[in-house]
């Protein structure tokens, strides 16, 4: 068993987690913990851009003026201030700092998405942004002598006592040995839990892992009935998939049915278009009512030569399936994409855990209300994450006695019992798309919660063995979805009830769950500071 003491533990890998290390590394030491490796995360597959209000036609107030539009008046209004003020501020230091973003000669090429009213949208690579900024960034992460990183490392349970985080237990996978991380301060940037559906555009490490340690540390979990599925993910009819960007629909392409019929025209004024909400329910709609598996991304109509250059990863993918992007109609379904829901945290990303934090997917904020802009994720993340490391920055060092933290764990693998958790998983799974998926009812959710705590209460669980854990995990974090979604009763944004089919202006409050904990409504911008261990000061170096 390994100890170590660092400033600042981050866990995480993704763009958040990882420019929060990046930031905090300038005054401190820092480790990075990442289950995989660090381009091991759904920000490395996002194929959509980092949204900013940097053009001289566009202004952060019509970049808030459309998140508040797709967020169903739901968003957190201060957060989302922040977040497209600070967004443009963090984007131009991205560009100082080297990271390249497409060009069209002298002007940067920007995209128009689902929902916004300008072309505000940086990509990098085409259709490869979350792939060349991660890949930016973890240049920068290794050669920075004040980080050090553990890849293939399960953070399992955070170190707690009396309100306060005082870092983490953990398990090296390739060396089979158990570490105990001991930190002034932790940021957990895990990412979001759409991996726990049958359909979804997110890696399979993607299951809530951040949530459950948050939740089972007595954080308070918000918003967890949103979860966001994207229209465009492509249909292989043998399970495999994979996103196909908003942007594609941005640049003119059509969703069309088996007719060859343009639906959303006439749906919505914005068509193709619409909110991601929107479209996701029309599509779902729409192969209900014919009885197809799918429907059609249409772009014969579009330059051939600059689709298959702006768009070369999908048309790539796509060609593996025997079909051209530019001329075949290309079969897409919507899948799960985006937790908007989280860790609850205030502005400056503290959790009501003195000295725990939250940014990215992960932490919900509120700034992405009820259904989330397209491309505001990466911008959360470079804003939010330099706001954690800001706020684990601002904390006065405090000699952490080991002597009052429980006792090193002593976790293992179980390779024995690896069959059985892909079973559950895949079961957990079913359950979660086919009763908690784009359209809700109380019957489907009720069904929902009773077939998983049946899982629960059936299943053996051998404390701090991984496959038992990891079960554990993905039922807390699916009972906390499916209890958010039956506790709200109306529909708004990525949140569907058939039974409760519009919005009911009596239901603007979060849904916060907290362990052992009776639910909780708070106003939607209801910003008081979780704790005092907010946004201070950078201190003077520590390293």
């Amino acid at each position: 068993m390994t100890k170590y003491h660092f400033d600042v533990l981050v866990i995480g890998s993704g763009l958040a987690g990882l420019y929060s290390a990046l930031k905090a590394a300038e005054w401190c030491k820092v480790a990075v913990v990442t289950k995989s490796t660090l381009e091991q995360s759904s920000t490395f597959w996002a194929q959509g851009g980092i949204a900013a209000a940097l053009d001289k036609e566009d202004s952060p107030q019509f970049h808030f003026n459309d998140t508040i539009k797709a967020g169903r008046n739901f968003c957190d209004q201060a957060a989302a201030d922040i977040l497209v003020t600070e967004g443009a501020e963090r984007v131009k230091e991205l560009i100082d700092m080297g990271m390249e973003f497409d060009k069209e000669g002298d002007y940067w090429a920007l995209g128009l998405e689902g929902g916004h009213s300008q072309r505000r949208v940086f990509h990098a690579g085409g259709d490869a942004t979350g792939n060349k900024l991660v890949k930016f960034l973890v240049e920068k992460i290794v050669a920075n002598k004040n980080i050090s990183v553990f890849e293939n490392t399960l953070v399992y349970e955070l170190i707690s006592n009396e309100g306060f985080c005082y870092g983490a237990y953990a398990y090296d996978f390739k060396r089979n040995e158990n570490i105990t991380f001991f930190s002034n301060a932790t940021v957990i940037g895990a990412g979001g839990a759409s991996g726990i559906f049958q359909r979804t555009t997110n890696p399979y490490t993607s299951t809530g892992d951040g949530v459950a340690l948050a939740y089972n540390a007595g954080a308070q979990i918000s918003d967890m009935e949103f979860i966001q599925f994207h229209p465009t993910a492509f249909y292989s009819g043998t399970g495999e998939t994979f996103l196909i960007s908003e942007a594609v629909r941005g640049e003119g392409a059509y969703l069309v049915n088996d007719d060859g019929k343009r639906f959303m025209v006439g749906y919505h004024p914005d068509a193709e278009l619409a909110p991601r909400d929107i479209v996701a329910r029309t599509i779902f709609n729409e192969m209900k009512r014919s009885g197809s598996k799918n429907v059609f991304l249409k772009l014969d109509h579009l330059d051939k030569d600059f689709i298959q250059k702006r768009f070369s990863h999908i048309y790539d993918e796509v060609k593996k399936f025997n079909l051209d992007f530019t001329k075949d109609l290309t079969p897409v379904t919507p899948a799960a994409h985006y937790m908007i829901g989280g860790i609850r945290t205030g502005l400056e990303a503290e959790t009501n855990i003195k000295r725990l934090f939250a940014c990215g997917e992960v932490s919900n904020t509120g700034v992405h209300g009820a259904n989330r802009l397209a491309s505001n994720s990466l911008l959360e993340c470079v804003v939010f994450g330099e706001r954690a490391a800001d706020s684990a920055l601002s904390l006065e060092k405090e000699y952490i006695d080991s002597s009052k933290m429980a006792a090193l764990r002593d976790f293992y693998v179980d390779d024995s019992k690896e069959k059985e958790f892909i079973k559950l998983k895949n079961e957990v799974a079913r359950i979660m798309t086919d009763r908690v998926g784009i359209v809700r009812s109380r019957e489907s959710l009720t069904a929902a919660i009773t077939s998983i705590e049946k899982i629960s209460d059936d299943t053996e669980f051998e404390k701090h063995e991984y496959y038992s854990e990891k079960l554990r995990s993905l039922i807390d974090v699916s009972l906390l979805i499916a209890r958010g979604a039956v506790m709200r009763k109306e529909s708004r944004g990525s949140h569907f009830r058939g039974d409760y089919p519009e919005e009911n202006p009596e239901m603007l409050f979060r849904i916060v769950q907290q362990k052992g904990k009776d639910i909780k409504h708070l106003n939607i911008n209801f910003n008081e500071n979780l704790n005092d261990h907010g946004h201070g000061d950078r201190p003077k170096k520590c390293c």
